[in-house]
């Protein structure tokens, strides 16, 4: 008598063959990872376009002020004024440009943390569905292998 070697091969793909591979959750997963950085992107150029119109408005404004630093003045006392004028102004452009960004970054850390919250929730709520389904199907496949055995 010769010992037949099972055929290890065979074997295996009964098994995988009785436990299948849900790929729609995956798909549905990917998907569902696009539409995340699909709205992160947005909410990113948002924010870039709103820092570059306030950078912009800033830089013109302080154009316009230096040109009114530069004009030739009548009495020495005036470019004094002037500086100080400047200077002054220079401040007070800072403060309100600084805040406009400071807004700026409030609005993309609220948008960010809101769809986060949102995301984890739809991951949440798949990975339940996708379990529930995945033991129904192991359940029957269970039982069809128990009664089979009998």
């Amino acid at each position: 008598m010769t010992a037949k070697t099972p055929d290890f091969t065979a074997m295996i793909k009964d098994m995988m063959g009785a436990f299948p591979m849900d790929m729609s959750a995956m798909e549905g997963s990917f998907k569902s990872q696009a539409a995340l950085s699909e709205k992160l992107s947005a909410v990113a150029l948002d924010a870039a376009e709103k820092s570059t119109e306030i950078s912009t408005k800033w830089t013109k404004d302080a154009l316009t002020k230096m040109g009114d630093l530069t004009k030739a003045k009548a009495e020495p006392a005036e470019y004094a004024k002037a500086m100080t004028d400047f200077a002054s102004a220079s401040a007070e452009m800072a403060a309100e440009n600084m805040a406009a960004f400071a807004e700026v970054a409030k609005k993309v850390q609220t948008e960010t943390v809101e769809l986060m919250m949102a995301a984890g929730k739809d991951m949440s709520e798949e990975m339940t569905a996708a379990a529930k389904k995945a033991t129904t199907e192991m359940t029957a496949t269970a039982k069809k292998a128990t009664a089979a055995a009998k």
